[in-house]
Order: C-alpha cells, then sequence, then structure tokens
C-alpha cells in the first residue's frame, strides 16, 4: 500500500528497527516486542492478560528486549518515554511484574487478520505501523536527537507518488513538510539540534538506506528511502532521472520569476509542476515504450535547442502533445548533481 503524505501512518519492518542510541530506539523495541491481538500471552513461563499495544513480564525480560544491563537504566528509559506521552508503565514491587502500553498503537492495522497463534508478534517479523507525527514530539520538546531518533524521523517522513512531489514518482522520497520537497542540511540540523557536519556524517553513515542526491547549485538535496516495502519492486533513482526531471521543472517555469532563495522557489515549482502534470507524467513514462518517449521534453539529448509539439501517435493510452520551448544552454552546464546542500 502507497503510504502517501496525507495518510496519518508508515510502515516500519520489524527487521528494520532504528539503529543506534536514543529514545525512538528503545520505543520501536518495545512496540514491536508488544502483543497486537488480545490474549493471554506468556512470557519467562508466566500468562498474562494483555490487550493490543500492551506486554507484560518481569524486569529482566525487558533489560533484554532494551539491551541494557542494568535495572536502573531500563526504568530510566520507562520514564523518560511516559514523560513525552509514548507510553505508560507498572511496576509492582512486590510480585515484580512489570507492564507497559504503547499509546501511539494503530488499531486498524494491528494485525486483525492475525487471530490465531501467538499473542506476542515474533521477533523480526512483520512490521509495525508508525504514526507520522510520532518524532514531532521530541522536536516541539526541543529534544536534542540521538542517531535512532534521527533514523526514524526520516523514516516517518517517507512519501511515495504523493501529487506534491515529483520527485516521489521515481522511489520513496523524505519530504518533512507540505511544498518542502527538497531539503537542506541546515534545514535538518535545526530539526535535530545537530550542526551540519554532524548531519552529513550521519547521512554518509546511513547511505545504504537513506542515499542522498545533490542538486546543482544552492537548491538543496533529495534523500531517499531504499528500504521502504512499497508491495512493488521499486528501484532507487539514477542521478540521471532525477536531472530529467529538474529539467522538466525549470523549463517550464523559465519564464516564471518569485521571490525567495533558490531553495525557496525550487520547492514551490515542483509542487506547482506536480500538481498539474505529476499523474500525466507517471503514466507516460510507465505506458509509453521507449520509442515513444524519446518524443517528450527534457531527454539527454547533447544540446537541446527547441522543441516542437508532435503529437504521440504510437501509443494509444498516451493522449498527450509534447510542449514546445526554446532556453539558452547554461543550464547544460549544470545538469550534473553537485554543490552543497
Amino acid at each position: 500500500m502507497k503510504c502517501l503524505l496525507q495518510y496519518q501512518w508508515v510502515k516500519l519492518p520489524r527487521v528494520s528497527l532504528p539503529q543506534g542510541k536514543g529514545l525512538m530506539g528503545y520505543w520501536a523495541k518495545l512496540a514491536s516486542r508488544a502483543a497486537f491481538r488480545s490474549g493471554k500471552a506468556v512470557y519467562c513461563g508466566y500468562q498474562n492478560d494483555v490487550i493490543p499495544g500492551m506486554w507484560a513480564g518481569g524486569i529482566v525480560g525487558l533489560k533484554s528486549i532494551l539491551g541494557v544491563r542494568s535495572r536502573s537504566q531500563t526504568l530510566s528509559v520507562l520514564e523518560k518515554l511516559a514523560e513525552l506521552g509514548y507510553i505508560r508503565y507498572t511496576l509492582d514491587t512486590k510480585t515484580k511484574k512489570l507492564t507497559y502500553q504503547i499509546h501511539d498503537w494503530v488499531l486498524k492495522c494491528s494485525g486483525a487478520a492475525c487471530m490465531d497463534g501467538c499473542v506476542y508478534a515474533t521477533e523480526g517479523y512483520g512490521f509495525l505501523c508508525l504514526p507520522r507525527n510520532i518524532t514531532q514530539r521530541l522536536v516541539d520538546a526541543g529534544h536534542t536527537f540521538q542517531e535512532s531518533d534521527a533514523w526514524l524521523d526520516l523514516w516517518c517522513h517517507t512519501i511515495w507518488k504523493d501529487r506534491g512531489n515529483a520527485f516521489s514518482m521515481l522511489g520513496p522520497v523524505i519530504q518533512i513538510e507540505r511544498r518542502h520537497s527538497v531539503l537542506t542540511l541546515e534545514t535538518l540540523g535545526q530539526r535535530w539540534k545537530w550542526e551540519k557536519t554532524k548531519v552529513w556524517r550521519f547521512l554518509r553513515k546511513y547511505q545504504d538506506t537513506f542515499p542522498l542526491y545533490r542538486l546543482p547549485g544552492s537548491y538543496g538535496c533529495l534523500i531517499y528511502n531504499g528500504q521502504y516495502p512499497t508491495g512493488t519492486n521499486t528501484s532507487l533513482p539514477s542521478p540521471e532521472d532525477v536531472v530529467r526531471i529538474l529539467k522538466e521543472i525549470r523549463i517550464s517555469f523559465a519564464k516564471t520569476h518569485g521571490q525567495g532563495s533558490d531553495h525557496e522557489r525550487l520547492n514551490r515549482m515542483i509542487a506547482k509542476f506536480t500538481y498539474k502534470n505529476g499523474t500525466d507524467f507517471l503514466m507516460q513514462k510507465e505506458s509509453c515504450p521507449q520509442s515513444v518517449q524519446k518524443c517528450r521534453v527534457a531527454l539527454s539529448a547533447p544540446i537541446i535547442r527547441a522543441y516542437f509539439s508532435l503529437h504521440c501517435k504510437n501509443c494509444r493510452n498516451c493522449s498527450y502533445d509534447c510542449r514546445g520551448t526554446t532556453y539558452g544552454t547554461d543550464f547544460e552546464k549544470k545538469k550534473e548533481i553537485r554543490g552543497p546542500c
């Protein structure tokens, strides 16, 4: 299923939990081991009644789930998560029984089809449904992000085939806000309370999961999600594909002048271009054979001087005309993805 920006949740496979230290990494571990249906759960030889999003057991079992060594550290993690409203927990001092309940549990996607079998989810199997704004609580509280917090923040802001972002047609891409398709390292640094160099090191460390595409000049960068489960066979776009779409957007607004920085203007152009041509652009790419696609604007010709309106007669599924546009060759010098974000 497509998880567009308009949806309130995203999918996170249990085999791909956030890496590194941080509160959201601990939260993901707790959520991944909680019950997905009501029933009697067996843990460490004890049976306990649980409901969806709940876990019951002992402090030793919880230390194993969180991957911490001490009892005090375990209780400290639970207390911080409870203060931010992510969980609530109880600890019986007599029986040493500990229970926690996940607040942000998506009931509509909690495994209703899996009503038989064990109550607790199998480790590394299936996926979690995360509210898209789950990390916003850390931002509002002025929390300094750690590694797993930033990792999950990018994951929760993954969109795919969104009507306001042409680059999401190529694959799952990161978008923090509406009409802000292109990111900058400074923007992420302000959100996470990091220096720009630390953001860069983080993205380099996790480049297999979140590959970064630099755009020309001071436009910014695109960050894709290479592990997001779309349900279909998708591959990450090539730099040539990104440049080709950027060319089409710039050609469409060649005679338009706007205020603000290059980064701000580009975000506005992407939103307008996608709302106008996004779906048609994707359908043309998927339905037209390669021989027919040559009539489309902004393919990789060595020197592009002018285009004339040519109707696509060889494809019955296509009902568009290629727009003719004349422009200078100065952009050809910037067709490579380069420059700082």
